[in-house]
């Protein structure tokens, strides 16, 4: 896919910004290098995490579930961290990973209460969510519940999609389509680095850090070489 290249300082026109994080990681893989550069430029971000995490590794005994959720949200709060995102307010939704609940499940309208109680709380000019169609059905869930909290702004932000695994799984039907959203690519290439560390404290999902669970998660790195570039991709929709 061929897109437009805009530079880093256009981080800077994003204004005040939230990223809204299905599973801890996401936010570095996807984002990483322009929450990077929103930082540089001043620009606050806020953080909504909207999975506990836990189903990673879900036959771990020397990490039961609380555990896990725990070492997650951590390794959360280390990268927002090395990428200079504070996390004091950041709005931990816990939700049950692998069952973010969607517009026809029980829990759907008290995650879009909250969230939308969030939104008007931080008031962001851009928010940052995953790509709709983006292939794992927590990332769509949370695409939902983003869209139907949205909804109910008076002034709803700008809206940037971004990509995670839509890289390795997409099928056709999953990709972005002109009508729906335009596509641009941003020069990370000054914060590649900084990206590349705020990734390596998702340690749980790099290493074996948890080694007592065969069914495990651990990103390859075929999928991380994506993420690896001196850019990132986003989707622009939902316009104020």
């Amino acid at each position: 896919m061929s897109l437009p290249e805009r530079p880093a300082s256009y981080a800077a026109t994003l204004g005040p910004t939230l990223i809204i994080i299905p599973h801890p990681d996401d936010e570095s893989l996807g984002c990483g290098g322009l929450l990077a550069l929103l930082r540089q430029a001043g620009e606050p971000v806020h953080t909504v995490l909207v999975s506990d995490g836990t189903m990673s590794h879900p036959n771990s005994r020397k990490f039961p579930a609380a555990a896990r959720q725990a070492l997650r949200e951590a390794e959360l709060r280390e990268a927002l961290a090395i990428l200079g995102v504070a996390t004091s307010d950041t709005l931990l939704m816990r939700l049950p990973d692998g069952a973010v609940p969607t517009t026809a499940r029980a829990g759907f309208a008290e995650a879009v209460g909250r969230l939308r109680a969030h939104l008007e709380q931080t008031k962001p000019a851009t928010l940052l969510v995953p790509w709709r169609r983006d292939p794992h059905p927590d990332h769509r869930a949370t695409s939902q519940i983003a869209a139907a909290a949205l909804r109910t702004l008076a002034v709803p932000p700008r809206v940037l999609e971004y990509v995670v695994w839509a890289w390795e799984r997409a099928a056709p039907d999953d990709l972005p389509r002109p009508e729906e959203a335009q596509g641009w690519r941003l020069n990370i290439e000054s914060v590649l680095a900084r990206k590349q560390q705020a990734i390596a404290a998702h340690r749980s999902q790099l290493t074996n850090l948890i080694d007592d669970d065969p069914t495990g998660f651990q990103l390859s790195d075929h999928m991380l070489a994506h993420f690896a570039q001196p850019f990132e991709v986003y989707f622009d929709s939902w316009p104020a």
